[in-house]
């Protein structure tokens, strides 16, 4: 019988090997930014076609590579890191596996140009499938400069896989975040389908996350640092109105890599505890400096989960260093003893002998008026308010009127289906008026709210209790999901229009998500440079919660991928309980009847679109027996 176990192709161990390490186009920005930063570089050129479909370049200013080990570094295994198994726990650079170069070459096809600064020339090697086609000499600057072209070309079921565009390039900008936040000593140029999209200067951290995040990040950061002989923490985090839902700004580095950890998170919202609210986290940037010697950064492919030898020990310090940084941000007020003397000048401190005060005196003017005016449109001061009759208890003309804004519930909402209460509301018992007070009002049906969330009415079928907000998002959700379907929108215009910074990505995402967008009622236009001006907005919304919204939502299918089938529902949905009054808002009788209207005119109001109750009616079989 003949052996069955044999050894794999180094092309095919490699392409098996790209499974963990390339994942994505991203992971080749990941690996060559890294090699380039390991390399010295000061300047990194990062250049992207497609996303990273069809090309991905990487240009840098390093120390670059002799000819024996431009050959050598497409080899597994082969590594200029360490030397032996003890080397492994001393590692202060990135890749050191010898396993990127590799697992790139066999899936694709690499053109790689070298030259280190003393060498007159430089090495040119191309790579098709992991199978080296040519190695020469060739002028090019120092440095090194990667072409990456067709990914996974012959690899077509990884290639199928691939996300949009616009979702991988939001992986290849998490990716460039990484490391440029770590390193804001680096300059980088990030180029998409010849476009400009990031231009980072060397600086300092704090310039670099202003670079990437914007300005108006400066005023939200808080400083953090400390030093002990375990662990260096430092770097910011950001007040507590920062806080998100879903944050794409918390990064933890240490010693120059970025790593996961969500037992450190932990410490951090522990900090925060009552500053924020519930299921929100804050933004942070933190950087650890600890022994290599206490940490294996060697548990995963990727090497972003890193396991500390001391990380119950660590968690208390980074959680006080913390709270002091929100404590100098003065959370609560404090009086400021060093300019006491300021404050208490005016004290008697000798209660023997005090300093005569006199209580201050207003003189008014009883007959003034303001609502009162002359003929010449000047206010009249000899006018009484007991001389016109018409005008007494002009508070009155005031009453029901709200500060905050009330949603309006119009019955026209659904034209096609219009409301018939006969069809629901319960007329037949015409004694029950009188036990409230309703007499002669038989024929009327009344709602009443309880505990301003639910609304409690008469059908035929029972006593039905309405959630008034689940209500409320099943209306506008039907409005908006005839609004998508129908092409057509209003939109209220904005006299000042709201200008908001997001990411490259989520310009791109919301560049391809516009026609949905206008079909709700936004009108946006983008400025460039990661600006967009919100220039109207639905009617039912307003500005602030237009601005969460579309925040909230970019962040969303940023990171749920693509989306696009069901993604008009998605958006209309999430519009809608935005959109929708809350519970503990007081509706007055006409607000709930024009609701219940709406809610019964549409097909099915028992449910919203995800399957959550809307009402829930008791019949009266039910209720007698409850009194049996």
């Amino acid at each position: 019988m003949s052996d069955v176990i044999h050894l794999l192709p180094d092309t095919v161990a490699n392409q098996i090997a790209a499974g963990e390490v390339i994942q994505r186009p991203a992971s080749v920005v990941k690996e060559l930014v890294e090699n380039s930063i390991d390399a010295g570089a000061t300047s990194i050129k990062l250049l992207l076609k497609d996303a990273g479909r069809t090309y991905i370049q990487v240009i840098d200013n390093g120390k670059g590579m002799s000819e024996t080990d431009a050959r050598l570094c497409f080899d597994r295994h082969a590594t200029s890191k360490i030397s032996s198994a003890d080397d492994l726990f001393a590692l202060r650079t990135m890749g050191f596996r010898g396993e990127a170069l590799p697992s790139i070459s066999s899936i694709s096809q690499l053109e790689m140009k070298t030259k280190r600064p003393e060498d007159e020339v430089g090495t040119l090697v191309e790579i098709n499938g992991g199978k080296i086609e040519r190695q020469e000499s060739v002028a090019c600057p120092d440095g090194t400069n990667f072409l990456v072209k067709n990914i996974f070309y012959n690899v077509p079921a990884r290639r199928k896989f691939l996300k949009s565009n616009t979702a991988e390039f939001s992986h290849i900008e998490k990716e460039f975040f990484r490391v440029a936040l770590v390193n804001p000593q680096v300059e980088f140029e990030l180029y998409h389908n010849d476009q400009l999209v990031y231009q980072l200067h060397a600086g300092g951290l704090r310039e670099r996350i202003i670079a990437i995040f914007g300005k108006n990040i400066n005023a939200q950061l808080l400083s953090i640092e400390v030093d002990t002989p375990l662990v260096k923490i430092g770097g910011y985090v950001g007040k507590p109105e920062t806080a998100k839902k879903q944050n794409d700004r918390q990064y933890f580095f240490v010693n120059g890599r970025y790593m996961r950890h969500p037992y450190f998170h932990k410490a951090v919202l522990q900090a925060f505890d009552r500053l924020i609210v519930p299921g929100t986290s804050p933004d942070y940037f933190i950087y650890f400096e600890v022994d290599p010697a206490n940490i294996d950064v060697n548990i995963h492919p990727t090497k972003t989960e890193i396991k500390f030898e001391s990380e119950q020990t660590i968690w208390p310090i980074l959680m006080s260093c913390v709270k002091e940084a929100l404590g100098k941000f003065n959370i609560v007020p404090s009086l400021d003893f060093e300019h006491g003397e300021d404050i208490f000048q005016d004290v008697p401190l000798n209660p023997s002998n005090p300093v005569s005060t006199s209580a201050f005196e207003a003189n008014l003017d009883t007959s003034y008026n303001p609502f009162k005016t002359d003929g010449c449109g000047g206010s009249n001061y000899q006018y009484k308010k007991k001389s016109d009759p018409n005008l007494q208890n002009w508070e009155t003309l005031y009453n029901g009127f709200e500060s905050e804004r009330t949603p309006s519930f119009s019955p026209s909402a659904f034209p096609d289906k219009p409301f018939d209460p006969s069809n629901f509301i319960d007329h037949s018992d015409t004694s029950s008026g009188s036990e409230f007070g309703m007499e002669g009002e038989e024929n009327k049906t009344h709602y009443i709210q309880f505990k301003n969330k639910y609304i409690l009415t008469v059908l035929k079928s029972g006593l039905a209790c309405i959630d008034q907000h689940r209500a409320h998002v099943k209306v506008l959700y039907e409005r908006y999901m005839k609004n998508i379907q129908q092409r057509k929108a209003a939109s209220q215009q904005l006299m000042f229009p709201i200008r908001l910074e997001v990411m490259e990505s989520e310009a791109m995402l919301l560049d391809d998500m516009a026609e949905d967008f206008s079909f709700l009622g936004f009108d946006i236009s983008c400025l460039g440079k990661g600006s967009i001006s919100i220039n109207g907005i639905p009617s039912e919304c307003n500005e602030t919660e237009a601005e969460n919204y579309l925040r909230d939502l970019l962040q969303s299918f940023k990171e749920g991928g693509d989306m696009k089938e069901g993604r008009a529902e998605k958006m209309a949905m999430k519009l809608a309980e935005t959109s929708a009054i809350k519970a503990g808002k007081h509706l007055t009788e006409e607000e709930m009847m024009n609701l219940v209207s709406q809610l019964f005119s549409l097909p099915t109001p028992d449910y919203t679109s995800d399957n959550r109750i809307v009402m829930s009616i008791m019949t009266m079989e039910e209720i007698e027996k409850k009194f049996k």
